[in-house]
């Protein structure tokens, strides 16, 4: 029988708040059995990019990554960020170490094929070592990992953190039970993003036709899905998306994705 393991994916504003942040990161370390921790960027690369006299590229709600821009995300995600975060699992008693998918060659990725838009060096996941991920967690080590991956030709790319949390989640499940969360500021998917009271409880395959259809799904919340059913097909146990306080408390109201 596998074990259990949890991969927990936090972004959003509770990225940006840090007492939020704090309190996330201490429920984290109190989550009894494996875990791995994955993290976006939240606003402070954005913030970095302009103190530096730069201006963040978006395009459809994704950071365009120039050279430049790619130097101040890895500081920012693979630096500043994930030690912070490090630091404090540590206080807290939490063995933890920061990693990007370079670190161990843990996550492999290759630049984004351009097509309509040029992304410039945003990665795409090809493969996840889930054997050395394994051995980490085996070894009572909490993962910690950042937005940055590499392509195993000395290339750091900037990679999605929810499309990291799934390619983990699916490429560590031959050795695991793994449920896999999302947690951000949201009680979880809302039908009217501005009303909690219109959250969707659950979605499955046929649902999430008819949402995308009605284009009650759409723009970011649709890739984070579409990436969590192909975790959920590739042997996912269980996916759910809420707020940072499901991790510890399972009656709080949140979406649960079900094939």
């Amino acid at each position: 029988m596998k074990q259990k393991l949890k991969i927990v994916k936090i972004g959003g504003n509770v990225i940006n708040d840090k007492n939020a942040l704090i309190s996330f990161l201490s429920d984290f370390a109190k989550m009894s059995g494996l875990k791995i921790l994955v993290h976006g960027g939240g606003k402070r690369a954005s913030e970095m990019i302009s103190e530096l006299g730069l201006k963040p590229k978006m395009i459809n709600g994704r950071r365009v990554t120039d050279e430049s821009t790619l130097e101040i995300v890895t500081m920012v995600y693979a630096g500043l960020l994930n030690k912070n975060i490090t630091a404090e699992l540590q206080k807290n008693n939490c063995n933890a170490i920061g990693l990007s998918g370079a670190d161990a060659n843990t996550i492999l990725a290759h630049k984004r094929i351009v097509k309509e838009v040029d992304y410039g060096f945003a990665g795409d996941v090809d493969a996840v070592n889930a054997d050395i991920i394994k051995v980490l967690v085996n070894n009572d080590l909490t993962p910690v990992f950042c937005a940055i991956t590499h392509d195993g030709n000395g290339q750091l790319l900037n990679t999605n953190a929810d499309t990291i949390a799934a390619k983990l989640a699916k490429g560590i499940s031959k050795y695991f039970e793994v449920e896999l969360i999302y947690c951000f500021e949201k009680l979880g998917v809302l039908a009217d993003v501005n009303d909690e009271a219109t959250l969707i409880e659950k979605i499955d395959f046929i649902s999430l036709s008819f949402f995308k259809k009605e284009k009650i799904i759409v723009e970011g919340m649709l890739p984070k899905i579409e990436n969590c059913f192909d975790a959920l097909q590739s042997g996912v146990a269980k996916v759910i998306i809420g707020k940072p306080e499901v991790i510890i408390d399972d009656n709080l109201k949140h979406t649960t994705l079900t094939l």
